[in-house]
């Protein structure tokens, strides 16, 4: 019901301006065609400084209405993030000081010295202080925020310390597939050539590295208070790793592994106790157009204390053993005349590098 009263009023304020115009277009037939238009220039300069005014409320209520509804009062969930914020603060405080003093002058001035019979418009081409001023000075603070940007960009997406937690991040239409390296803390080699049946990652399982790699799809779970480093890839075309609550992103690019890493501050039950809302979960969703399922691409990041992210990792079973079960050391072994390739054949038929 508000929202169609506030349409109603902006409808009804727009009629109200057409009919003003309307009717000083009738007046100018009446009484002259130079005086009406001085009687507009007075109308609207009058308009400009009511639009300030409306303008700055308006922009005052949206910000007291919708601010509580985005990230920013539940704060960065990463320490990257927090210097993040800072950032962006510090860039809406000086664009915004800028904005409020450019517009009231704008219109101001625009009411202030609206033409009159009395006045003569005083001619000024050039000063050249005054250019160098406000193109100096500006240059200077974008400058600043500029070089605070690439330090913190070349910082997440630089070494990560050697303690980090790793994990590989794939992207494809429509969903995120995860893949943890085993007691090695190596992740096997790939090769799309092998994406194939159960190997939907194309991993190479000829090499020796990938056979305690453990792959997870859609939910991905990592320790509180130490450094994790995701390595980016994408199957078929660009997509987007965006981690909001972390206040970070990074293109996934078919063929281009790229990286970045963070600091997770707070652990996904802590984060529910911080919004108040007992449903929270960390979201990793595609912030790269990708097709028409774009909308559904979402993953879930977990974040645990470091005892229950060791007993996650324990539930685990390395995705070579998903692919040769007959390979499994846990499996029992088949009864005497069984026939065990019935049940190994399909997964292991669907394996391209069977040969290897």
């Amino acid at each position: 019901m508000t929202q169609i009263l506030l349409i109603a009023i902006v409808v009804m304020i727009f009629v109200v301006i057409f009919q003003i115009s309307k009717a000083s277009e009738y007046v100018s037939v009446l009484k002259g065609e130079e005086k009406a238009r001085k009687q507009n220039n007075k109308i609207n300069a009058f308009l400009l400084i009511a639009f300030l005014i409306l303008g700055l409320i308006g922009c005052w209520w949206c910000n007291n209405l919708y601010y509580g509804k985005t990230l920013f009062p539940q704060g960065a969930a990463s320490e990257m993030g927090e210097k993040i914020d800072l950032m962006l603060y510090i860039t809406i405080a000086v664009t915004g000081v800028v904005f409020l003093i450019t517009q009231v002058l704008l219109f101001w001035f625009s009411f202030k010295y609206q033409e009159t019979d009395d006045r003569k418009a005083y001619y000024f081409p050039h000063n050249t202080k005054l250019e160098l001023l406000w193109t100096t000075v500006p240059a200077i603070f974008l400058t600043v925020l500029v070089v605070f940007g690439l330090k913190y960009w070349f910082k997440m997406t630089g070494e990560a310390p050697k303690n980090s937690v790793l994990v590989e991040v794939t992207g494809h239409q429509f969903g995120w597939e995860f893949r943890y390296p085993g007691p090695d803390k190596v992740l096997g080699r790939k090769n799309f050539k092998l994406t194939k049946g159960a190997n939907n990652l194309g991993v190479d399982f000829s090499d020796p590295a990938s056979h305690d790699d453990m792959h997870v799809p859609a939910t991905v779970h990592i320790p509180v208070g130490r450094p994790v480093k995701f390595v980016i890839n994408a199957q078929d075309v660009i997509h987007d790793v965006g981690l909001p609550h972390f206040r970070l992103k990074m293109d996934a690019v078919p063929g281009i592994p790229t990286t970045l890493w963070f600091t997770p501050l707070y652990t996904t039950e802590e984060m529910k106790v911080r919004t108040g809302n007992p449903n929270f979960v960390y979201e990793l969703s595609c912030d790269q157009m990708c097709g028409k399922g774009h909308f559904s691409m979402r993953g879930v990041i977990i974040v645990d204390t470091e005892e229950e992210y060791r007993r996650y990792l324990a539930t685990l079973e390395p995705q070579y053993y998903t692919v040769y079960p007959e390979k499994n050391p846990k499996k029992p072994a088949a009864a005497p005349g069984a026939d065990s390739t019935a049940k190994t054949t399909p997964l292991a038929a669907a394996m391209p590098v069977a040969s290897n």
